[in-house]
């Protein structure tokens, strides 16, 4: 079956690359011998956190989004560096944005958000065992966390407050099936 679905690569040219983002522009082959255009962002892919405080608080982010024009409510995340793994990713994120080392680290689920067009893939954990350090925002960024009781972010996201698809995912996962992969919801 996949191979009566995959696509062949005829030919890619890259027609924009900026700073953030480029596009890409590839001729494939359709299993029954069409050819069509695919125009692809590349991407290197992200980590998104849910910081689970001990007294089963996370701690979100606020943050103005110039694209969508207002304050998102969001989990720490970001761009994986390259040569950097998934986990590290997940380390300097959650100290560059919210000022917090994690002594474990649970991975949650990976997934992709847009592979219409992008080939982005976010890897989200869950961070407990927290203690704080010093924050380290990039220069261009104006964050603000705030620790909120995971029953009040689960409200929010199904109230349509939480508008960030890591953020609603992320928060959902840990508390349908507990920062650990256990049935969390049963047992709260």
């Amino acid at each position: 079956m996949e191979q009566e679905l995959g696509e062949r690569l005829i030919s890619s040219r890259t027609v924009f690359e900026g700073r953030l983002i480029g596009v890409r522009v590839d001729e494939v082959e359709l299993a029954n011998g069409r050819r069509a255009i695919r125009e692809i962002v590349p991407h290197p892919g992200a980590v998104g956190i849910v910081p689970l405080l001990e007294d089963d608080r996370v701690v979100m982010i606020r943050q103005y989004r110039h694209a969508a024009g207002k304050v998102l409510w969001e989990l720490p995340a970001g761009l994986l560096e390259e040569g950097e793994g998934p986990e590290d990713a997940a380390r300097r994120e959650l100290a560059e944005e919210i000022g917090y080392e994690a002594e474990e680290l649970t991975p949650l689920f990976s997934t992709y958000l847009s592979p219409g067009f992008s080939c982005e893939v976010i890897h989200v954990f869950v961070a407990r065992g927290l203690r704080r350090v010093e924050a380290r925002a990039e220069p261009d960024e104006n964050i603000r966390a705030v620790p909120l009781p995971l029953a009040e972010a689960v409200a929010m996201v199904r109230r349509g407050e939480v508008q960030n698809a890591t953020a609603i995912c992320g928060i959902l996962a840990v508390a349908r099936w507990g920062p650990g992969g256990e049935e969390y919801a049963s047992s709260h």
